[in-house]
């Protein structure tokens, strides 16, 4: 390598161990797994010997390499922590142990999260899409950088340190927007605690704008996100395509219901870029009068554990698509209506809000991208 390390494939510095163990029908074993893009080595479960299926089974202990063979091309393999030592796994994981004088495991387990490591683990294996497996020989010869052992612990000590910081900044960003959602719903909760409430129906009625549907036009769709995530746009929809379905133009600060998910907060305001999108049937848009409540105050209010039981009440049926929102019960909810003003100010309120998360969702990127790069560097010599 340019930096001086020497190269070296796995199977130099890793021995496969098979310690099987014949299963107590009696005794309660921990049976472990993998995580996904190096997430750890975690606890599965607890079961009874007489209730595992697979009879060959193998023990695994502290410190040892534990890969899935199925998917380390995801990222797959971790260290065992010490509170799994001896438990279990089944022949679709492999054991190894380190050759500890040429390899910190730290420093192999990082490396295993590199885009170069998943890219080589990955070619290891093959198979049907249903049956993809890695093949010992192959991962065996995969290559990794080998720096002096004290240049290996040094490395391992700086990236823990610096994600020790990733972490912390994650927790500050996590406790911010926490105390932001607290600062934004006692706002709320003070313009809207001791206010009037109306019908749905005298503060923003149903508004429906009916599309001509010309079959060589193409109309672009608008979806609502459940869970108060806001509108997306569809593919465009060809008018030959429409069939009988119904179409409705929806447009910028339309209050818009996901008829069959709005009980999970299907609920969306739309937006400036939203303009000339349309919807189905299934999309009640709502326009509020002018002077009386705004739409994003009340889509916020419909966001709210009240809002949301007013909606689950006016959305009967089972689960999933069977919780229609219907229209007269919608039209019949009552709202609390705050003056106008204060409507206006809490909308103010809640585009500052907005605007901080944007920035702090830019800066979570920021750090999401700062250990691969990190990492990048380490395993070139460049740190």
């Amino acid at each position: 390598m340019s930096n001086g390390w020497e190269t070296v494939p796995l199977g130099k510095i890793l021995r496969r161990v098979k310690t099987e163990i014949d299963l107590d029908d009696e005794v309660i074993y921990k049976q472990v797994t993998v995580r996904l893009w190096n997430k750890g080595v975690v606890l599965r479960g607890k079961k009874q010997g007489g209730n595992i299926k697979t009879k060959r089974q193998f023990l695994v202990k502290d410190g040892q390499l534990l890969l899935s063979r199925i998917d380390v091309r995801n990222g797959a393999i971790g260290i065992v922590p010490k509170e799994l030592d001896g438990a279990i796994v089944s022949n679709d994981f492999w054991v190894y142990n380190f050759d500890e004088i040429n390899i910190y495991p730290e420093f192999l387990a990082l490396y295993a999260k590199t885009p170069r490591f998943i890219d080589d683990a990955n070619r290891t294996s093959s198979g049907t899409t249903k049956r993809i497996r890695a093949t010992e020989e192959a991962f065996l010869k995969i290559n990794v950088p080998l720096p002096p052992m004290a240049q290996q612990r040094q490395i391992v000590t700086h990236i823990k340190a610096l994600a020790t910081k990733v972490i912390k900044a994650q927790h500050l960003r996590e406790e911010s927007e926490e105390e932001i959602a607290r600062m934004l719903h006692s706002a709320f909760s003070k313009i809207s605690s001791n206010a009037n409430h109306l019908l749905m129906a005298e503060v923003a009625p149903l508004i429906r704008r009916p599309v001509i549907v010309d079959v060589e036009k193409d109309y672009l769709e608008l979806g609502v996100r459940s869970f108060g995530k806001g509108t997306f746009h569809k593919p465009a929809l060809n008018g030959a395509d429409v069939g009988t379905k119904k179409l409705f133009y929806i447009e910028p600060d339309d209050l818009v219901f996901s008829n069959v998910f709005a009980w999970e907060g299907g609920i969306a305001v739309a937006k400036q870029i939203d303009k000339g999108r349309v919807g189905s049937h299934r999309f009640i848009t709502c326009v509020p009068k002018t002077g009386v409540a705004t739409a994003k105050y009340l889509c916020f209010y419909f966001l709210t554990q009240e809002g949301l039981e007013k909606i689950g009440v006016a959305s009967p049926g089972g689960a999933g698509r069977n919780r229609t929102l219907g229209l007269q019960a919608l039209a019949n909810i009552e709202v609390p209506v705050p003056d106008y003003d204060k409507q206006v100010w809490f909308d103010g309120l809640q585009a500052k809000v907005k605007a901080l998360r944007e920035l702090q969702f830019a800066s979570g990127e920021e750090l999401s991208a700062l250990m691969p790069s990190v990492l990048d560097k380490a395993f070139k010599g460049e740190l």
